[in-house]
């Protein structure tokens, strides 16, 4: 007669209890760790200006795009206001909507660097020239200078020639000084446009180059690129018309986006500017979240305050990465919680251990794709997929809890209704990684990476594989692994999100052969079939 199986030493509910708390507070020292404010010396206070910033006057709700095109003065008098707290000067790009903008300029004691955006319709191009030079020759006390055109050759939307004969004509037509803004190898490849300005508007953004520059270097890139311009170019005065960091996005190489990073640009930039004589614009005043659709997250986070108008800390106090880490602190501590609620009591000392550290560790994940949610996704699109893959980690994770929990009553009968459903969750799981996959193989710039959306079922599903069709499952990681390598190889080695997404890719890849494995083991113990079991 067989004896039955003893019940696994279970940890007294005081000690559980205990084992939860500290591992609840590991997950708030996680937090704090990402949200720690950083101290750095300060670019600005309130006895000392800077010397320019871009200012595009649109709320967060706008677009230069929408239509009809209609700016808010009531917007645009509260932004100058805030900016002659910090500023000198204030740089525009267009002329349509912003003829208030010089004299809010003088309310505010700025000066204003006007500019015409020229583009490759001639009768738009001629309107804002005339707009421009109209605006220029009413308020000499406040413009600064004119900028005729801003990255027009890098859009490739007029020719060399012609843009210099646009600047001719200007300079026939006002009387403060005259210039072109551009990306600086743009100069370069168009040497013809330096002899008809004033002086030379070259754009730095060591985030944006071909090579990009990680946080380190791009300092020294900007004083290189300055010192050969102004070798090669002298007498000519060279302007740096665009320089900052982005606070958000994705990692391009080695360079990351992050709000530290990006004062630790800005205020390096200033004290390096300013110590050698260089005059500079910043980019940018605010964030624009309507760049987020043509340039992907990044394009919406290079602003010294946000969309709301709020000081980011990118100039002057202690910044944070993560502002925000106490709600999340509160809000993944509550989901872990609840999991571990709906897990009930572990069922053995092993599991008094692992269930909390599994419910803190897809708590904190589904936490991490909460944020990078709020400041990446785009489009009703893009937020419909973040939460799509937050409800596929969630499952898994309850799922995965209940099997280390003690599963009775309606918490049998859930588990089991999630073990019914294991084929589907495997399939959605490694679809979202193969879809991933392939976007950032042939689609990446734009992109941001799934990492922490799919760390939880990809660990789940390695160490707990279920049943799932063996053919889609060997397709699907074939899939997610082939494309470790060129991703990779696209991002570059040193980038430390790219080796996230690959740790990520390789454990997903390892999970569905694996359910694969445990799919073929279900087929061959079905009754007179040779089938797999999804065909059975």
């Amino acid at each position: 007669m067989d004896r039955p199986m003893p019940s696994p030493a279970r940890l007294p509910m005081p000690l559980y209890a205990l084992v939860c708390m500290l591992v609840l507070l590991g997950l708030g020292a996680v937090w704090h760790g990402l949200g720690r404010p950083v101290v750095l010396a300060d670019a600005a206070g309130p006895t000392h200006k800077l010397q320019c910033a871009s200012y595009t006057p649109f709320d967060k709700d706008q677009s230069p795009f929408d239509q009809p095109f209609q700016l808010r003065p009531m917007r645009m008098d509260a932004d100058l206001a805030l900016l002659a707290e910090r500023f000198e000067c204030v740089r525009t790009y267009s002329m349509t909507g912003l003829q208030a903008i010089p004299a809010l300029a003088r309310k505010h004691g700025l000066k204003v660097m006007l500019g015409a955006w020229v583009n490759a319709n001639p009768v738009d191009t001629a309107r804002e020239v005339r707009l421009l030079i109209e605006a220029a020759n009413a308020n000499p006390d406040v413009v600064a200078a004119v900028i005729v055109g801003n990255e027009a050759l890098l859009r490739k939307e007029i020719t060399g020639s012609a843009l210099a004969g646009l600047i001719a004509q200007v300079k026939r037509a006002v009387s403060v000084p005259v210039t072109y803004a551009d990306v600086w190898e743009f100069w370069l490849q168009h040497p013809q446009i330096a002899p008809a300005v004033d002086f030379l508007t070259i754009h730095l953004l060591p985030y944006w180059e071909d090579q990009p520059r990680d946080i380190g270097d791009a300092l020294r890139h900007v004083a290189r690129i300055h010192q050969r311009f102004v070798e090669r170019f002298a007498p000519k005065p060279i302007f740096i018309g665009e320089t900052g960091w982005p606070s958000e996005g994705r990692q391009r190489e080695t360079a990351l986006p992050s709000r530290v990073n990006e004062a630790r640009f800005v205020r390096g930039f200033v004290a390096q500017a300013e110590a050698g004589g260089w005059r500079y614009n910043l980019i940018e005043a605010f964030d624009q979240p309507w760049k987020r659709a043509s340039e992907g997250a990044v394009g919406g986070y290079w602003g010294l305050y946000d969309a709301d108008r709020q000081d980011k800390g990118v100039l002057e106090g202690p910044v944070s990465n993560l502002a925000l880490w106490p709600h999340w602190w509160l809000a993944s501590g509550v989901l872990m919680l609840a999991t571990l609620l709906i897990a009930g009591r572990p069922r053995g000392l092993g599991a008094a251990l692992g269930l909390p550290l599994l419910a803190a560790f897809g708590a904190g994940s589904l936490g991490l794709w909460g944020e990078l949610t709020r400041t990446h996704a785009r489009f009703a699109g893009e937020w419909a997929w973040a939460v799509s893959l937050a409800l596929l980690s969630a499952v898994l994770m309850v799922h995965a809890a209940l099997a280390l929990g003690g599963r009775r009553g309606w918490r049998a009968a859930l588990f089991a209704w999630l073990q019914g459903m294991g084929r589907w969750l495997v399939l959605a799981a490694g679809f979202a990684a193969a879809v991933s996959m392939l976007e950032m193989v042939f689609e990446p710039r734009y992109r941001s990476l799934p990492t922490a959306a799919l760390a939880l079922p990809a660990l789940v599903l390695s160490l707990r594989p279920l049943a799932a069709p063996p053919r889609e499952c060997a397709l699907l990681a074939a899939v997610v692994g082939l494309g470790i390598l060129p991703q990779l190889y696209q991002e570059g080695l040193h980038s430390v999100q790219a080796w996230g997404w690959a740790g990520v890719s390789l454990a997903m890849a390892v999970a569905l052969l694996r359910c694969r494995r445990r799919g073929l083991e279900r087929s061959a113990t079905l009754p007179g079939s040779d089938a797999p079991a999804h065909q059975a």
